[in-house]
């Protein structure tokens, strides 16, 4: 039999994940940031990390994009090992951070066009890619505007088309739509949802239960630092939902309430009287309340 027909007849290798991080640890201080993270990121999918605040999600962003170093683990980004690969890893992915760190004195064409230079678009193509990112954010209208006179949700729009200037094959998304209104949070909603269609692997975090059903197509729940379950969003709702008496999706909460939580606070109590009650006082306000003297009945005036 020959090499090619055993080759043929071979059972296919399964799919290599996008990020893939096992038991990875992470300390800050006394604080225990990442405990034991294990996460695997299909390719071609949006990935999305739900949690409560302090949960490890910005912690575990920051140690893939190579801002921090973790105690333990080991860690792959499309087939890059961490953090001794990491410059060829970040070339590769696009991030968008939770904290808005434009530029404030340019504008938001300069913006696009800097950042396309960092990753080394070509000099003949760099053009075209501004534009592509200007009409991807719906913010061609605005590109020779200053980046700081933009609205909060253009902004986070302009984070987002700057972290796509070079097509990059990982987005990380850091809580992107966090303290935006409603109306805006739609608007980037689409966008994400244009990138998935696009077909690139887009790892989120939010805290957001609603936003990780409507865009992700799995979901991990963090809590104290590691992964407490993880499935598509109807597997969640279905296992967790009725723990809670709730069948709306929003009870995936139930997932992390083995979590620590602060103490109930005691009911305060009414402080006992520190001196004794004050003696009845009379109307002019005198110390005690005396007997009235009988006054004398007045004689006829004269």
């Amino acid at each position: 039999m020959s090499d090619r027909s055993l080759a043929a007849g071979a059972p296919e290798a399964p799919p290599r994940p996008a990020v893939a991080m096992r038991g990875v640890m992470k300390r800050f201080g006394a604080v225990q940031a990442v405990n034991g993270l294990d996460l695997s990121v299909p390719s071609g999918t949006c990935y999305g990390l739900l949690g409560p605040n302090g949960a490890g999600k910005s912690t575990a962003m920051r140690i893939l994009t190579g801002q921090a170093i973790a105690d333990a683990g080991r860690i792959d980004v499309l087939g890059y090992h961490l953090p001794a690969q990491s410059k060829l890893a970040r070339a590769h992915m696009g991030v968008c951070p939770q904290d808005s760190n434009l530029d404030v004195d340019l504008c938001v064409r300069d913006v696009l066009a800097v950042f396309a230079r960092m990753y080394r678009v070509p000099s003949d193509a760099r053009s075209a890619a501004v534009d592509r990112a200007l009409a991807l954010s719906g913010l061609t209208a605005r590109a020779n505007d200053r980046a700081v006179a933009l609205s909060g949700g253009m902004q986070r729009r302009l984070l987002i088309a700057r972290a796509l200037i070079h097509e990059p094959e990982l987005v990380l998304l850091d809580e992107p739509t966090v303290g935006l209104d409603p109306q805006v949070r739609q608007e980037l909603w689409s966008l994400i949802v244009s990138l998935r269609e696009r077909g690139a692997t887009v790892l989120m975090s939010t805290h957001y239960i609603e936003e990780a059903e409507r865009l992700a197509d799995r979901v991990a729940i963090m809590s104290a630092g590691r992964v407490v379950a993880e499935g598509t969003p109807g597997e969640l709702i279905r296992a967790h939902a009725g723990r809670c008496g709730d069948t709306s999706g929003r009870a995936l909460t139930g997932a992390w309430a083995a979590r620590p939580r602060p103490p109930a606070r005691a009911t305060r109590q009414a402080a006992p009287p520190s001196r004794a009650p004050r003696p009845p006082r009379d109307r002019r306000g005198r110390g005690s309340a005396r007997p009235a003297c009988p006054r004398r009945p007045r004689g006829p005036r004269t």
